[in-house]
């Protein structure tokens, strides 16, 4: 391939001219995990969080494996997983990482053979969500109001029941995203979603912006903090507060779990799986078809009673 004189190249994987990104044969691993990330964020709009979880993934993964990632092959990054004593999640996100890696050095080039296009995966059971019932909900919604900033967190969790947004969603929700009885959602991997509120929810929120105050901030729970909205990890503790003070036990309570319940008890009640799919803002129907595990008895009878060659026929 041209480049048998150079001393840095591990094997004849790495292509040295490049296409887009020349190699030069000094270019450090750190360059090209820069330059992936980068490109993630510009053309897949890839939040921060995930851009830092990536980083350290390729980081590590460059480390332990021999030859470090641009010198792997199909056997050592398979047994670097295999090695990982990592929960099955987080293998994952590893190798979700790695093949967005290679992936983009094969379109740029840079390789000529991609190592990891045929990874393996431990194979697991994605646990069934967990969720609260409608008893449970009321209590939680009912015990906001003996907390001091009972008006905002009324109006956090009725917005997080009823519309099943993302805590990070809802903590960052922007006063522009208000469209009457409608939010305008900016999910994950910039995509928008437009998701409708209950009379409940409206009136909760309306209570709250009366009372809001922080005319200049654009989000609509305001705070003084660095990152001029209320903090995830702050309305975490104020909804393990609500969890003690309704007699529900805490560990049982928590951001996820009440959009659990929502996708949960809408589908209970009938709802079509795409509208849940679209409201929730999965990217892939098959992550929405886990709640249909999640009350099977309700769903046997949603069938039964009518689904039309459910009905016994006269003989």
């Amino acid at each position: 391939m041209g480049h048998d004189n150079c001393d840095n190249h591990i094997n004849d994987n790495i292509i040295c001219p490049g296409s887009t990104y020349k190699r030069n044969c000094g270019v450090s691993i750190v360059n090209y995990i820069d330059i992936f990330l980068e490109a993630l964020s510009a053309e897949r709009g890839r939040s921060q969080k995930t851009l830092m979880a990536y980083e350290s993934d390729l980081t590590h993964a460059d480390k332990n494996i021999p030859h470090g990632l641009m010198g792997a092959t199909p056997n050592t990054i398979q047994e670097y997983l295999s090695s990982l004593p990592d929960k099955p999640t987080s293998i994952a996100r590893k190798a979700s990482a790695l093949r967005g890696f290679y992936k983009f050095l094969m379109l740029e080039k840079i390789i000529s053979t991609n190592p990891a296009a045929n990874l393996e995966l431990p194979k697991r059971e994605r646990p069934l969500p967990k969720f609260l019932s409608m008893d449970e909900i009321d209590l939680l919604i009912s015990s906001a109001g003996d907390i001091k900033t009972s008006t905002r967190l009324r109006a956090m969790i009725e917005l997080l029941y009823a519309s099943g947004l993302r805590v990070s969603e809802l903590c960052e929700l922007p006063m522009t995203a208000i469209l009457g009885d409608k939010l305008l959602i900016h999910g994950k991997g910039a995509k928008e979603r437009i998701v409708p509120m209950h009379s409940g929810a409206i009136d909760a929120l309306n209570r709250w912006l009366n009372v809001r105050g922080d005319d200049a901030s654009k989000y609509v729970f305001p705070s003084h903090g660095a990152s001029g909205h209320i903090t995830r990890d702050a309305f975490f503790k104020l909804l393990k507060k609500c969890a003690v003070l309704s007699g529900i036990a805490p560990n049982r309570v928590s951001p996820h779990v009440l959009r659990h319940s929502f996708a949960s008890h809408l589908l209970a009640g009938g709802a079509n799986l795409r509208v849940i799919q679209t409201m929730l803002g999965h990217e892939d129907i098959s992550t929405t078809q886990i709640y249909t595990h999640v009350m099977p008895e309700q769903l046997r009878e949603t069938i039964e009673n009518c689904h039309p060659l459910s009905k016994p026929k006269d003989i």
